[in-house]
């Protein structure tokens, strides 16, 4: 007969079952796009990979794009909880450039939890070179961005339907980051410490002016 304890642990035993089962979906998902291309690679590969049916995949992600690019979401989430925690003196453009940086900083221990960081890194340079990838990648970063725009604009007591300095910085950057990215990817370094470096020197070029506070008082 099963404890009152033993029945209370069940659902995280479950859980954690689970979070195992989607990382090593993941790995394997990545490793497979990586070494012999995202449009080679079929999901019976990946499902086979991890000994899981294809059934079993389709519970945690639902298709190949979602497990390319489930990665760079949990680099958006660590993002977006670095803004939310920046101080509030801190002006719009120089809250959004050092969150970008405290998440890279971060992104290591984060990501190997899950993946590899060697691997994550690929990853990230297989979508740059795979054109549905890309599109979608730059759909969802679209996306992302109106979420950012509004989080701008609470921190400076804005109305972002009626000032559009959140949607311009952003849109700035936005811009930058893709710029880095690019140019990240497709460069020879795929380190987080090159990821950094580029995109402090990119966001560092940014007119002043924007990098003023808003606020008053």
């Amino acid at each position: 007969m099963e404890t009152a304890e033993a029945t209370a642990e069940r659902p995280g035993l479950r859980e954690r079952k689970k979070q195992r089962t989607h990382d090593a979906l993941l790995r394997a998902a990545l490793e497979l796009f990586t070494t012999q291309g995202y449009e080679a690679t079929t999901v019976d590969e990946i499902a086979e990979a991890v000994d899981v049916s294809q059934r079993t995949f389709f519970r945690y992600f639902a298709g190949k794009e979602e497990a390319a690019l489930a990665i760079i979401d949990l680099t958006h989430e660590h993002f977006v909880a670095a803004l939310r925690a920046r101080p509030a003196h801190e002006a719009p453009l120089e809250a959004l450039r050092n969150a970008v940086l405290e998440g890279w900083d971060a992104m290591g221990e984060a990501v190997a939890r899950i993946v590899p960081v060697d691997l994550f890194l690929r990853g990230y340079g297989m979508i740059e070179s795979t054109p549905t990838l890309l599109a979608a990648h730059l759909r969802r970063a679209d996306e992302a961005a109106r979420e950012i725009e509004a989080i701008v604009a609470e921190r400076e007591g804005l109305d972002v339907r009626a000032d559009p300095r959140p949607r311009v910085a952003v849109a700035v950057f936005a811009g930058v980051m893709r710029v880095t990215e690019r140019l990240w990817a497709l460069g020879g370094d795929l380190s987080v410490e090159a990821m950094r470096e580029l995109t402090a020197a990119h966001l560092d070029a940014v007119r002043p002016s924007l990098a003023e506070k808003w606020r008053k008082g």
